[in-house]
């Protein structure tokens, strides 16, 4: 086979596969009962209202944070919903689709109450749990229960903030995340990496800065909103052309 035709074939075998995993995930997430049929199997083993509660009084940042991605609000996560949270934001179909595993995969089991039954392979993640799903390696800027500490923020800046004291390039931010790493920590490893290189991805400036208070609206929850409504008016100005 010819060189040319050797090299087709394997971008063609590679585009099928990346289909194909993209396919089983979106299966996974959005197939029938995902959600409101896994949600309503969940909340009829405890009372109706007891998860979303968590509305009812004051979020911690962390809850603040994560609370974007329940999108109907019953204090319970599912992967469809995390995935439907990173598209909101702009990320694409294959990334949002893994994300959303890995992240439920990850964060569910932490955040389960205790002698709680949650429907197989759904991993959903309880928003007034969420401090208990802090993985290791990272900046401490929430703290085990999920509030802010504005120290470790400005510490962020003061020690890889090297070309601007108020932003972030794409080797500082690396920097930090090696500065960051506990040793044998690989789960908490890629967790930071994940979450960090997706947000440097969506909103880095023109100029490949990443700046503060883009960072700080990420940590009290207010950047994934801006960035939906931001791209809700995009679509609706393109509409209207």
């Amino acid at each position: 086979m010819p060189i040319f035709q050797r090299s087709v074939a394997r971008h063609v075998l590679r585009g099928a596969s990346f289909a194909l995993v993209t396919t089983l995930l979106l299966s996974v997430l959005l197939g029938p009962g995902s959600n409101d049929d896994a949600s309503s199997a969940t909340m009829g083993q405890s009372s109706s209202s007891s998860m979303a509660d968590v509305y009812r009084g004051e979020l911690t940042p962390l809850q603040r944070h994560v609370a974007f991605f329940d999108r109907n609000k019953d204090g319970i996560i599912y992967p469809s919903e995390t995935y439907q949270g990173f598209r909101a934001i702009g990320c694409g179909v294959a990334l949002s689709a893994a994300s959303a595993v890995f992240v439920n995969a990850g964060l569910g089991p932490k955040t389960k109450p205790e002698n709680h039954k949650t429907p197989p392979f759904k991993f959903p993640i309880y928003v007034k749990n969420i401090h208990k799903g802090k993985h290791g390696s990272d900046s401490g800027v929430y703290d085990a229960n999920g509030r802010f500490v504005p120290e470790k923020f400005e510490e962020i800046f003061k020690k890889h903030a090297h070309t601007k004291p108020d932003a972030l390039t794409g080797k500082e931010l690396q920097e930090m995340l090696q500065a960051n790493r506990e040793p044998k920590d690989f789960t908490g490893w890629l967790g930071g990496l994940t979450e960090w290189k997706v947000l440097y991805s969506l909103c880095k400036g023109k100029d490949g800065f990443l700046h503060k208070d883009t960072v700080r609206a990420v940590y009290d929850g207010s950047l994934f909103e801006r960035l939906e409504q931001e791209r809700k008016a995009k679509k609706e100005s393109t509409k209207k052309k």
